[in-house]
């Protein structure tokens, strides 16, 4: 594709280039614009379609927008003005974002090692605690998070697969260099928008795809059930997979039955699911039939109210029982969440390292944790320049930016710091890069955004290319949650004819082969002969005696399960 000349270039973008309309925030990288003002190599097609569509045509095609997601019911609940919450349009801004084919090569290998490097943590934390044993990671942070789930401490992933379904929060700062903002390996949410995002481009702005190649994602659903086949127990003819949804009144309930019906499984609720003889079937109008794989979309706390919250409803009572049998396979699997902690996430750049023998290939944004006093009396004094975060929280709930806040609120920040600091990290601020947004009347300006890639982990790593660009659609505003008012665009990446969405090399050394009639999961004997005798040292919260650290991943992998009891 050739650069247009000085004069080819579109009126509507010059435009915004050369008024206060499009003012760059200072400090941070546009995703259309370079240093000098002018169109990248990569956008200069989409700036033309842009320029002959207009802002009429656009602001015309974000209000069929609206009308088709709403019959549609491809919505998102948020909380209004007088505390109600209700469905709104899913909020796509009409502007793609254009990612060329050399940097999400950078950015697929970079998620990939980081996700092997977070399911290696995942099986190691509930089993041989060596990076505990090395120093790197404390023991009592590991414990005291949240999402630790102790009732499967000793039970093995079945294929040694936890975090099947990833999605790592990428942003740009001012100087380009793309960064991981946070890691979400429980239940992340948004492909499903990411694949109707796709769809309505192609059917309200056709004309922006003129003269570019770019990736199809809608693959996605037959890359999930892959997966959630691959780690499947052993079963007599094709394993039944399910996709278990909290109802009808969670606010991602869309993307649950989106997918289920993509895959062409059964979406099902608690009340669906019944554990007989530490096996979980699906109540049929044909009787029980036997599941062998759940698609779980709801926290591991609401899972079985025998062994986590006993005032769930939503759980299903002995499917904790199921899994450590091993009869069932659970994605993601319980207790991943003790990976993506923002505390843990301080850590993970010292995980590739340890666990793979490799350097990040995304560095992580600079972060404090707030539990040492030092860092502590540093943080305070540079409140108004930083970050705060809950380190347990998610969709953007409780985080402080110091920049955009007052005296007030910076002193009440922190009081709660100095009140509860395990629960708070710090972060430096980065500024987001920008993109065009459309503001609703054909107009572009330029907001703040993210990605959120989404990775497959079966036989293989697999990601799709480019994933869900969230925007904050408030001006200065660099929330972008949707959660809390923010937006999403459809992300392109550009086709040059290389290999698609299998990052090369991602398959861990230490992998268990699949066998048939193999069972992964499981307690093994003497640890489960040590809880039932109550020996006060089995506890999973337990530190197990120092040991020296093995020789390396592979070795480590192939010792018998009873030497890595925790």
């Amino acid at each position: 594709m050739q650069r247009p000349s000085g004069g080819d270039i579109p009126a509507l973008m010059a435009s915004l280039r050369s008024t206060p309309d499009y003012e760059i925030p200072s400090g941070c990288f546009d995703e259309v614009f370079d240093e000098d003002g002018e169109p990248r190599p990569h956008v200069t097609s989409l700036i033309a379609s842009l320029q002959r569509l207009g802002p009429d045509a656009l602001a015309a095609a974000g209000r069929r927008r609206d009308t088709i997601f709403m019959q549609q019911g491809i919505t998102f609940e948020v909380a209004g003005s007088d505390g109600e919450r209700r469905d709104r349009a899913w909020p796509l801004d009409l502007v793609p974002r254009v990612l060329t084919a050399v940097e999400w090569t950078a950015i697929k290998r970079g998620l990939a090692q980081r996700i092997r490097a977070l399911n290696a943590f995942v099986d190691d934390v509930y089993h041989a605690h060596e990076i505990v044993r090395a120093g790197i990671v404390p023991w009592s942070l590991v414990v005291s998070r949240p999402s630790f789930a102790r009732p499967v401490h000793g039970v093995r992933a079945p294929g040694g697969v936890y975090c099947h379904v990833s999605g790592c929060d990428l942003v740009r700062g001012g100087d380009g260099r793309w960064r991981v903002l946070e890691d979400n390996v429980r239940t992340p949410s948004g492909i499903s928008y990411v694949l109707e995002n796709r769809l309505a481009m192609t059917r309200l702005m056709p004309e922006l795809f003129a003269g570019l190649r770019v990736r199809a994602v809608d693959h996605y659903p037959m890359l999930l059930l892959d997966a959630l086949r691959s780690v499947a127990p052993a079963a007599d003819g094709d394993p039944n997979i399910v996709v278990w949804t909290p109802g009808p009144l969670n606010a991602a309930y869309f993307e649950h039955a989106f997918l289920a019906r993509q895959m062409g499984v059964e979406l099902v609720e608690a009340s669906d699911l019944v554990v007989r003889d530490a096996v979980c079937y699906m109540r049929t109008t044909a009787g029980l039939q036997r599941v062998h794989t759940i698609y779980r979309r709801l926290d591991d706390d609401f899972i079985d109210p025998l062994e986590f919250r006993p005032d769930s409803l939503l759980g299903v009572p002995g499917l904790v029982r199921a899994y450590r049998a091993g009869t069932v396979a659970i994605a993601n699997a319980i207790g991943t969440g003790v990976a993506d902690d923002k505390a843990i996430y301080h850590y993970v750049p010292e995980m590739i390292r340890f666990y793979l023998g490799e350097e990040p290939i995304l560095d992580n944004v600079p972060t404090y944790l707030l539990s040492d006093e030092a860092v502590r009396r540093e943080v305070l004094t540079r409140i108004g320049e930083l970050v705060i975060k809950p380190t347990s929280e998610s969709g953007g709930k409780g985080v402080f930016i110091g920049p955009q806040a007052s005296a007030a609120e910076r002193d009440r920040q922190a009081r709660l710091i100095e009140s509860q600091p395990d629960r708070f990290i710090a972060q430096e601020l980065v500024h987001l890069s920008t993109a065009p947004t459309e503001t609703g009347d054909g107009r572009l300006k330029p907001r703040h955004v993210d990605l959120r890639p989404f990775a497959v982990f079966g036989e293989e790593i697999r990601i799709v290319p480019g994933g869900l660009t969230r925007v904050a659609l408030q001006e200065g505003s660099m929330i972008v949650n949707s959660s809390q008012g923010g937006g999403s665009k459809d992300t392109w990446v550009l086709d040059d004819g290389t290999v698609g969405d299998l990052a090369p090399g991602t398959l861990p050394a230490h992998r268990p082969p699949r066998l048939p009639d193999v069972r992964y999961g499981g307690w093994h004997g003497q640890a489960q002969q040590q809880q039932q005798m109550g020996r006060p040292d089995a506890g999973p919260w337990m530190l197990p005696p120092r040991a020296e650290r093995s020789p390396g991943i592979l070795k480590r992998s192939l010792r018998r399960p009873e030497a890595g009891r925790g």
